[in-house]
This record gives structure tokens, C-alpha cells and sequence, in this order.
């Protein structure tokens, strides 16, 4: 009986949203922000021509 009552707890629990959206929401937006991070930093690399 207490094994069922855990089950049927754990699949009740398991229907309720959790981190899950918040956490696809938060590694989105960091991964944007470091591509974006990264293209402003590296974008005064390139080579703009010399004027020796």
C-alpha cells in the first residue's frame, strides 16, 4: 500500500511543470548572449587595413 501511494505521488508530481521551461529559457539566452558576447569582442580583430 505505501509503495502505491509513493508511485501515485511521484506521477502526480511528475504532471506539474517544474524547471524544465525555465531552465530551456535560461540556457537559451545564455547561449544567444555569448555568441553575442564573443562577436562583439572579437569584431575589432579583423583587419581593418593598415596605413603605414
Amino acid at each position: 500500500m505505501q509503495a502505491t501511494s509513493t508511485l501515485m505521488a511521484a506521477a502526480a508530481a511528475s504532471d506539474q511543470p517544474g524547471a524544465g521551461p525555465v531552465l530551456r529559457i535560461f540556457l537559451v539566452v545564455a547561449i544567444v548572449g555569448g555568441v553575442f558576447l564573443a562577436w562583439f569582442l572579437l569584431r575589432g580583430y579583423g583587419d581593418k587595413g593598415n596605413n603605414d
